[in-house]
């Protein structure tokens, strides 16, 4: 059985991706899908739960991808939020809110929170170092400026970060920089700027004090944490550019300066809240039940490079606040890689490769679910996982249409033409009946306690195995030849059988919402399937048993089969560099 929870309502929120390009299915099964199963378990739980994201819209990439396509950086975010918003929207990631860190009321619980940190006595001011394009008569912030790693020698290394190694650093440890810039690639000097600093070694302590308490939380995120907390530093957190929130100081020196993006972004996570609590209540207080309440659980799910992130720094922006709870849990996933059929090996997905697949791709060639089903089943929870075209249509063909579609169908299939599409009267059961019912409730338990510790591919694995349990069933029982012969025992054995599908619908909704919405309607049940409970625990309903002559609709194929000759087609774009 899962614990009881003993919070009012749950905060639920996933890194808000850069809206300077198309999200890819890595995001998806590092971030968003795990949250939108949580989230979607918790509303069938009759649980108060808030679902909040939006666009990462300021930051270095985004000015440099104005620069080369010769626009503002308003053209590529407006452009590139309208685009995911909708590739989430088609994959069934169902936020409450996604919002924009370009909205007015962004900019001003950002400033509002730089205010108080400074107030705190938690932000200085000193003069740094950074590279400095004469020829472009500009600072080189991050992205602005490419050269050698030092720390494995990679040569297109940018500017605060090694893609090829993932090492972090400052731009001037980079050896034999150059700037980065659309017509500009000149060696750059070393020139005096000053900047504002986030005191973060101010909340060592605390931040040690608050990890210590956080035992459950997954190896590698506690690792990566403990990793920072115990090598703090001030952190820069302002940057030479005329694009983000401004900083909200009348005094020298802020000209050509603005917030930057890692201060702002997280901030994010609350100023959509406060929007959402003005369009859904009119209330701009509201928010504050859900961040300065400590009935609250906040969870944060990302990717293990936003670690640092939501672990150290965030919680010390929220600590120098006063007044706001700290994260229950920081839920990161390891890379989802691309598994390439010609070397036989996985790699890295990225832009330069080409072998990215885009959201909006796979969405024009599979119907969510199916997406859904391999990110969930491949989750990069404890290690990276690699997307790999075969293994994609034997694990969906092989697992969710054979094993549990299956068995939905040739069930429903022989109550409609045997019992008149109505739940059969069962007579006695035997030990085998017993068995099988009394697992439902047993493997409903199961799939529950793993979501409820962001075990999301034991949870479908579980789910999988309710069906792979039935099947069993059904085959010992034969129905197809009793049916001939012994009309009770066949009426016993898919009496059984409906209940083990009724608890497959109410099962699959997190995971797959399509697939569960069909079905009940093939079931005649109003399953809120993504929307609010209404503080009904639907979840539990999987359990209750249906009554005989309980009407049944004709059944259809829920999860139709992939075709091996398309999917080859597929995997040939995807190679080709045409899938994002």
């Amino acid at each position: 059985m899962c614990a009881v929870n003993r919070f009012e309502r749950t905060l639920v929120t996933s890194a808000l991706p850069y809206a300077n390009g198309y999200i890819h299915l890595g995001h998806i099964a590092g971030a968003y899908l795990p949250a939108d199963i949580y989230v979607r378990y918790k509303r069938l739980r009759g649980e108060k739960v808030l679902y909040i994201g939006g666009s990462d819209e300021h930051g270095v990439p985004i000015t440099l991808s104005a620069l080369k396509e010769g626009v503002a950086p308003r053209d590529i975010v407006d452009r590139y939020h309208e685009s995911n918003t909708e590739a989430f929207a088609r994959l069934g990631i169902s936020y409450d809110l996604y919002g924009r860190t370009s909205w007015a009321l962004h900019y001003d619980t950002t400033q509002d929170f730089f205010r108080r940190l400074d107030a705190g006595g938690f932000i200085h001011q000193q003069e740094m170092e950074l590279w400095y394009s004469e020829r472009s008569d500009r600072f080189l912030p991050d992205r602005y400026v490419k050269g050698t790693c030092p720390r494995c020698g990679y040569e297109d290394a940018n500017g605060d970060e090694c893609e090829n190694c993932g090492a972090q650093y400052t731009a001037n440890e980079l050896v034999e920089p150059r700037a980065n810039i659309p017509g500009d690639s000149s060696k750059p000097i070393l020139r005096k700027s000053k900047h504002w600093f986030l005191d973060l070694p101010a909340f060592q302590e605390r931040l040690k004090e608050w990890l210590d308490s956080h035992t459950e939380w997954r190896t590698n995120v506690r690792g990566i944490a403990y990793g920072w907390v115990n090598e703090l530093r001030p952190r820069c957190i302002t940057r030479d550019t005329d694009w983000g929130v401004p900083i909200p100081l009348d005094e020298p020196g802020t000209k050509g300066k603005r917030i930057y993006v890692w201060f702002d972004a997280p901030i994010g996570y609350v100023s959509n809240t406060r929007q959402w609590s003005i369009d859904a209540a009119g209330d701009d207080h509201l928010y504050g039940d859900w961040w300065k309440d400590p009935g609250t659980r906040l969870i944060h799910f990302i990717g293990k490079d936003n670690v640092p992130f939501h672990a150290i720094i965030f919680p010390a922006m929220l600590m120098g606040q006063g007044d706001y709870i700290l994260p229950d849990n920081v839920v990161g996933n390891e890379y989802l890689n691309v598994f390439n059929r010609q070397t036989g090996k996985a790699e890295k997905g990225s832009k330069s490769r080409g072998n990215m697949i885009s959201v909006r791709w796979a969405l024009d060639h599979f119907e969510p679910d199916v997406l859904r089903y391999y990110l969930c089943a491949i989750a990069p929870e404890a290690k990276d996982a690699s997307f790999d075209w075969d293994d994609f249509m034997n694990r969906y063909n092989g697992e969710l249409c054979d094993v549990v579609g299956n068995f939905v169908h040739r069930s429903l299939t022989m109550i409609q033409k045997n019992f008149e599409a109505a739940v059969p009267a069962p007579g006695t059961f035997d030990a085998e009946d017993e068995t099988m019912l009394w697992i439902i409730p047993s493997q409903v338990d199961a799939i529950a306690e793993a979501l409820e510790n962001f075990r999301f591919r034991q949870a479908i694995e579980r789910f999988i195995d309710l069906g792979r349990k039935a099947n069993v069933y059904f085959d010992a029982k034969q129905p197809w030849v009793t049916r001939k012969t012994d009309r009770e025992r066949t009426a016993t054995t898919l009496f059984v059988c409906c209940q083990v599908v009724k608890a497959l619908c109410h099962s699959m909704a997190p995971f797959l919402p399509d697939g569960a919405r069909k079905l009940a309607a093939i079931l005649g049940l109003e399953i809120p399937v993504g929307g609010p409970a209404g503080g009904r625990d639907w979840w539990s309903e999987a359990s209750v048993r249906f009554e005989p002559g309980w009407p049944l609709q004709s059944p259809q194929v829920l999860f139709p089969k992939l075709d091996p000759d398309r999917i080859a087609e597929l995997a040939e774009l995807h190679a080709r560099g045409e899938a994002s």
